[in-house]
């Protein structure tokens, strides 16, 4: 590989890096905002005691928090696993089937519009080295990429960590209102219109950087993202007014 080939395997590197560090922030986040804002709508729904709300509401963050650091734990292990899989597979097949597997780098690129010399230049190049070739099927045609032994860790601790920062998100209101010993007629409900407002403001923006992430129009995923989350904490609140019938 050339100096050049090199700086942009490491810049698509850095890319894919930040876009899947970005996406489990999104992810952790989204869900731990959720998921909390419904247990917590539920709990203010049955309850006007601010107390039980915020230690109902924590409990339920810190043990969504955990078990979405285990989600993502088990799923990267999972991924890598697979990709090690699939690996092991090109590499038996470049081994066995080589004629084969030229020919499948061959219609690769020949898709990507080569033809002619400059396509077979491309297919001996690729298929001189063993370990490129290998990359090429696994990035080209299986479209994965390579999964450090790291890396579950530091995704668990990426989605566990956002999804306690997004749970805190509907908390802050309510735990404003009980440290700050704030008591009147209604309390409990300004509580819950605060939450919902600062909540809807947070779905809408993690919508918007989403959009940046992936195809799609900034308003329009936004507001997606805003009704998903808000209807889903709605059943919570429906449920918790069942107790108070």
């Amino acid at each position: 590989m050339t100096k050049q080939d090199i700086l942009i395997h490491q810049h698509r590197e850095i890319k894919s890096n930040l876009g899947q560090q970005l996406s489990e922030i999104i992810l952790g986040g989204q869900d731990g905002l959720v998921n909390t804002l419904g247990v917590l709508l539920g709990i203010a729904a049955a309850s006007s005691d601010f107390r039980i709300v915020v230690a109902g509401s924590l409990a339920g963050a810190i043990a969504e928090s955990i078990s979405m650091a285990a989600v993502g734990y088990t799923s990267t292990i999972a991924s890598r696993d697979f990709y090690h899989r699939e690996m092991e597979r090109e590499k038996y097949e470049i081994e066995n089937m080589p004629l084969e597997e030229e020919q499948e780098i061959r219609e690769i690129y020949e898709k990507k519009g080569f033809q002619g010399e400059l396509l077979e230049d491309v297919v001996k190049v690729l298929t001189a080295d063993k370990r490129v070739w290998l990359m090429t099927m696994m990035q080209e045609e299986l479209g994965l990429t390579p999964i450090e032994d790291s890396q579950p860790l530091k995704s668990a601790i990426l989605i566990g960590f956002s999804a306690f920062l997004g749970a805190l998100i509907p908390l802050l209101p309510f735990m404003i209102f009980y440290f700050a010993n704030i008591q009147f007629d209604g309390a409990m409900t300004v509580a819950i219109i605060s939450t919902v407002i600062l909540c809807s403001i947070t779905l809408f923006v993690a919508g918007v950087v989403k959009s940046k992430l992936t195809i799609g129009k900034w308003y329009k995923s936004g507001t997606q993202m805003l009704i998903i989350g808000i209807v889903s904490a709605l059943f919570g609140f429906l449920v918790g007014k069942l107790f108070t019938l």
